[in-house]
């Protein structure tokens, strides 16, 4: 199908959800009084959701499907052990915990493997540093909350809008053993890979990076966890850049990719493509202590450990989506949507982060260069999207990025990145046709964009609750 400007959507629509068209004078008065934050936006006010990928797509024939034979035990559900087998079938991993969501899973896992270092070395968790390629907000959220320190270890070049690389969600090697030198292997209770590395705007990363990784992780003892909600797009990716991938499946990819971790920690809104839903997964035998802990804090947490919060169905409907995720067709039409999007904004003018998976990532930074990071230049251009066009959309900036807990001053962000995120088989090349058209707006009244100071800051994640106001 090379010969024709864009990929059709493959497949048909047979339910559709009307939406409300609103005006702008609406738009201005719901979004003052939502605190000049997306989040806490009615979604019956939004006309097209960029906010999330998450959970917000449509699911497939086969998931409703599979749905319909969940087996609503209390414990030991038939439905447990098909997710169990699947998980074992894809990734290779033994042992599976089912949870909620992704943060589901962190709230387990990022406890116990600190837990597991202050009692093997007897270390004080104040002193101890985790690592990624990129942290996500809740993954970063919680590993402060438990008293760790995080650590961005990426590329050189991850952030700069002007370089197109193939993989740019990678870790910087070098710079990861070093920084484990400095604070000491022993106070390092795990490393985080995140693929695609949804902060880098959903960047992907190698089969040769994720080795390298996983190599020196084994060299200081220290288990690496796999944060996997868009395990299937960062295959495709390797499958279509990565040297001597080209002619391997998906599935085999999969397989090879999460040998290079020891826990799975997955949100399956996103590739799995199911609206709540999420894993724990661990490889073997090596961390059974682990798995064993993280059965004992599901109970208190999430639920038995072979529902984990969820009814039979949706882990019926994870199973499946598991598998309906992975295909070529799909992935193939999906990564060329945001290509198509990105394309559109470039040729109006308006900067992005090299198309990569799930979404387009503007350059707030750039088109408002008149706001500073600490007026939060993403955050208001995304509530100016909003007043335009009734379009949704949130920040990967300085807004999102916090505080440092222990000071309270600003982190550091190395781009103003608004996230145009496409949930999944929702929305058509019209809408982003039109998503293109309202930035043309947008741009033309960038001057006139004010930054924003807060009402209300919690102390942590505060992106998804606080209030603003235009300065």
């Amino acid at each position: 199908m090379d010969f024709f400007s864009h990929l059709p959507e493959p497949y048909r629509v047979r339910v559709i959800e009307p939406v409300k068209r609103t005006t702008r004078e609406y738009r201005e008065k719901v979004i003052a009084e939502s605190g000049m934050n997306p989040f806490l936006l009615s979604s019956e006010d939004v006309f097209i959701d960029l906010l999330s990928d998450s959970g917000t797509g449509a699911v497939t024939q086969n998931m409703q499907a599979a749905m319909m034979k969940g087996d609503e035990a209390y414990s030991g559900s038939r439905s447990y052990y098909i997710l169990k087998d699947t998980v074992q079938e894809i990734f290779g991993y033994q042992y599976t915990i089912p949870t909620h969501q992704g943060r589901g899973a962190e709230q387990i896992y990022i406890p116990v493997l600190i837990r597991k270092r202050e009692k093997e070395k007897g270390l004080d968790r104040k002193k101890m540093v985790v690592f990624s390629n990129y942290f996500f907000d809740t993954t970063q959220g919680l590993s402060q909350i438990n008293g760790c320190t995080i650590c961005n270890v990426y590329e050189k070049y991850a952030f700069d809008i002007s370089v197109n690389s193939d993989f740019k969600g990678n870790f910087d090697l070098d710079v990861l053993e070093e920084k484990i030198n400095e604070v000491g292997a022993e106070n390092v209770p795990f490393i985080v890979a995140t693929i695609t590395s949804n902060s880098t705007g959903g960047q992907p990363v190698s089969i040769g990076n994720l080795k390298g990784m996983y190599q020196i992780a084994q060299k200081y003892d220290i288990p690496v966890v796999m944060d996997s909600a868009r395990f299937a797009e960062n295959a495709y990716f390797i499958q279509q850049r990565e040297s001597g991938y080209q002619n391997v499946s998906i599935e085999n990819i999969t397989l090879e990719a999460y040998k290079y971790a020891d826990i799975l920690a997955m949100s399956a809104k996103k590739d799995a493509m199911v609206p709540i839903g999420g894993l724990l997964c661990i490889k073997d035998d090596s961390y059974l202590d682990v798995f064993t802990e993280c059965q004992t804090l599901c109970v208190a947490l999430e639920g038995f450990p072979t529902y984990g919060g969820l009814e039979g169905g949706a882990m019926e409907r994870i199973a499946a989506g598991l598998h309906d995720g992975m295909n070529q067709d799909w992935l193939a039409y999906r990564i060329a949507q945001i290509q198509y999007l990105v394309n559109g904004l470039e040729a109006i003018g308006v900067s992005c982060q090299q198309a990569g998976g799930h979404a387009a990532y503007v350059d707030a930074g750039a088109l408002l260069p008149h706001i500073p990071a600490e007026q939060f230049p993403a955050l208001a251009l995304a509530c100016e999207l909003y007043k335009v066009a009734g379009i949704r959309a949130m920040g990967i900036d300085s807004f999102l990025q916090g505080r440092d807990p222990r000071t309270g001053k600003q982190l550091p962000c190395p781009a103003e990145l608004l996230r145009l995120a496409i949930p999944r088989a929702t929305y058509t090349q019209s809408h982003m046709d039109y998503v293109i058209d309202s930035f043309l707006h947008v741009k033309n009244n960038s001057k006139n964009i004010r930054g924003l100071t807060f009402t209300y800051e919690p102390e942590v994640l505060r992106h998804f609750t606080a209030k603003l106001r235009e300065i």
